[in-house]
């Protein structure tokens, strides 16, 4: 589906223009978007820059329905102008035909796409989660569909490993460390010295 359509949908809606009547500084800053291939269940959404530090939200798959952030942000977002090129089904296939190029035999099961103003270019920065576990970043320019950036990483990389506690734990003696010895019990008020 073409990005017009979504951003068209938000435009016609009456939230909208209640809120484009109140701000007319109003103006789109980020496309979020999950395309998610196995389950079907895609998340549409776009934000709208309010003055300099509140972002209001637009979530597009059931109606529309706005949401304004609670918390103000650090800095105001670029506005992103003109039209959109990409369509947002064909990113899929871009990054699948970088995979190729890259001798990637990995099948794409979810996209979760922004769509952003980085160093004054419409960007789609787009995280790809695979079926091998890997996580492949991925930055489109809108404008031409070329690659600027691609990333890939293990979804294990991310997992922290937590080490085996070292030392005695509070409550348990020498016996209890054995395997096979049974967990002493301890009541309240007992003396806990060794004897």
């Amino acid at each position: 589906m073409k990005f017009d359509h979504y951003l068209k949908k938000v435009f016609e809606s009456e939230v909208y223009k209640n809120l484009k009547q109140k701000n007319p500084g109003v103006y789109l800053c980020t496309g979020f978007f999950v395309l998610d291939f196995e389950t079907g269940k895609d998340i549409h959404q776009l934000d709208f820059m309010l003055g300099k530090k509140k972002v209001a939200t637009f979530n597009l798959d059931d109606g529309v329905k706005m949401d304004i952030s609670s918390l103000p942000i650090n800095k105001k977002l670029p506005e992103i102008k003109g039209e959109i090129k990409t369509d947002l089904k064909a990113l899929k296939g871009i990054v699948e035909d970088e995979m190729k190029n890259r001798t990637i035999t990995d099948n794409i099961k979810k996209i979760i796409a922004l769509l952003q103003i980085i160093d004054g270019k419409i960007i789609w920065n787009l995280n790809c989660i695979t079926d091998n576990l890997n996580v492949l970043q991925v930055h489109i320019d809108d404008n031409d569909q070329t690659i600027l950036k691609f990333m890939k990483y293990s979804i294990m990389d991310f997992v922290k490993t937590v080490p085996k506690q070292a030392g005695p734990v509070m409550g348990k003696n020498k016996q209890s460390d054995q395997p096979g010895q049974p967990e002493p019990k301890i009541t309240i008020g007992e003396n806990l010295s060794e004897e």
